[in-house]
């Protein structure tokens, strides 16, 4: 593997264990066995290393959709797995996806971040929104009325949930909190 995506991956981990403000370019450099003058080589400022984060994560994350849209044609089915992508980042409370870990610390994120985690939620909620509107023709999804606002709504239940079971390192809490989202698929 390259430095940088090391790197990348190692940022990526401690950002969701410990927030992005958590760790230093020290930190990674200990962590990766370099000077801390080669993770500025990669990432000359924090700032770019968080745009960096958010764009491989939103590109990762977006092929995770689009393969279970191809794996699963039916919309119960893809609400499951995708709320299974966010069970799992959770990790039993012990972690939160990144998308999350940045979004609770966007005082510190560059506008270009921000901008690039503002359009990984507009993929997934558009992504959602089409989930919904198959429930909705397939009949697997009970009570959907507004697939857009139903798109919000899970996208916002998925990341409160992990932010409950982080604050409590319970993943029961994780489970309660998208229990209503489990219920609603046949």
């Amino acid at each position: 593997m390259d430095t940088r995506n090391e790197l990348l991956d190692q940022a990526e981990e401690f950002a969701r264990r410990r927030g992005f403000d958590g760790f230093s370019f020290a930190d990674l450099a200990n962590s990766a066995g370099i000077r801390k003058a080669s993770v500025h080589y990669h990432f000359p400022a924090k700032a770019d290393l968080s745009f960096a984060l958010m764009e491989r994560y939103r590109a990762v994350f977006m092929d995770k959709l689009h393969a279970i849209s191809a794996a699963e044609p039916m919309a119960s089915a893809r609400l499951l797995q995708f709320l299974n992508l966010y069970r799992q980042a959770s990790d039993g409370g012990r972690s939160l996806c990144l998308c999350v870990a940045l979004s609770v610390t966007q005082t510190a994120l560059p506008k270009a971040s921000l901008a690039e985690l503002a359009a990984f939620h507009g993929d997934v909620i558009a992504w959602l929104e089409t989930v919904f509107r198959l429930g909705q023709a397939d009949g697997t999804l009970r009570h959907v009325s507004n697939p857009r606002a139903e798109a919000h709504a899970a996208m916002a239940q998925v990341e409160g949930a992990q932010i409950v079971a982080r604050a409590a390192q319970d993943a029961s809490r994780f489970e309660a909190t998208i229990g209503t989202l489990v219920a609603r698929s046949l």
